[in-house]
């Protein structure tokens, strides 16, 4: 049960109200952002709430089980602060989102009636839908490890312990020529091996993307050229000249470990568990079905 002021309670209580949306956003990147479908400029806690921004609300839809919790702003991306180009490139996922019921003749008078984060996020071309989602979303997150072949921890975390800063894990670079929206020729990075970045990670350090990372599905290195071209295409267009840091990569096979790393007493899979094939052997007239180890 909430507890809401004297004050507004009064005012809710008159049958005449003046009350607003407010939501007030908090981004990965910690840039706080407010917004109200009220006319006016609302402020409150240091935020200032931004008029006629395109949002609007559903329903507040809620329930007495643990089932998430969900509510919908939607609306056109008439705000200069929300851009196409920022929901493409991540920047609102997962943003901690506030939502508050304000009176806009005294924004002092207002109650906060949900805390959560921006889920789902569907857009089109001049319109977008946040979805809201409680705090119950972090319920239904899988904790544990998973028992699989290949190791479960990311590359240089406490549990790999691999020292990534060591110059033959770690390389500096520049585009050359961008060959399509996801892959460029790159300089600086020629003296390491064909495919020692793949599945690494790539940040660049100028241009547009600058502070972005992105994951590198390819690396290759022939007659001299290399060429890196990455699972995703960046948000903004990638030009020649623009720098950035990339990292080795790791398939999280036990081989990679050994061969690559010489981190095999780290690894944190299971290579051992009998596989698919296993499941399916069947009895054949050749042997190999007198107890011994496979």
């Amino acid at each position: 049960m909430k507890a809401i002021d004297p004050v507004l309670q009064a005012h809710l209580d008159d049958g005449t109200t003046t009350l607003s949306w407010c939501w007030k956003i908090t981004r990965a990147d910690g840039e706080v952002l407010g917004f109200t479908d009220h006319d006016r400029v609302l402020s409150f806690d240091g935020t200032d709430c931004e008029p006629e921004s395109g949002l609007s609300a559903s329903e507040i839809r809620s329930g007495s089980d643990l089932a998430v919790d969900s509510q919908d702003a939607q609306g056109a991306l008439t705000s200069d602060r929300i851009t196409e180009t920022d929901i493409l490139d991540g920047r609102w996922d997962n943003a901690l989102v506030e939502v508050w019921r304000v009176n806009w003749q005294v924004p002092g008078q207002r109650v906060l009636l949900r805390r959560g984060s921006i889920g789902e996020l569907r857009r089109g071309r001049l319109a977008f839908v946040a979805e809201v989602r409680s705090m119950a979303h972090v319920l239904g997150q899988t904790v544990g490890r998973v028992y699989q072949g290949t190791c479960d921890a990311a590359l240089g975390d406490e549990r790999c312990r691999l020292n990534l800063s060591d110059p033959a894990y770690t390389g500096t670079g520049a585009v050359v020529d961008p060959i399509h929206d996801r892959a460029f020729t790159a300089s600086g990075i020629s003296g390491f091996a064909s495919g020692w970045f793949a599945f690494g990670y790539l940040e660049w350090a100028s241009g547009p993307n600058s502070g972005r990372s992105a994951e590198v599905m390819m690396h290759e290195l022939a007659s001299g050229v290399v060429t890196i071209t990455l699972l995703e295409a960046p948000v903004r267009p990638v030009a020649g000249g623009h720098a950035f840091n990339i990292r080795a990569g790791c398939d999280k096979r036990a081989e990679t470990c050994t061969a690559k790393f010489a981190n095999i007493v780290n690894f944190r899979g299971f290579p051992h568990i009998p596989g698919q094939d296993t499941v399916i052997r069947y009895a054949t007239a050749d042997g190999g079905h007198e107890g011994a180890v496979l």
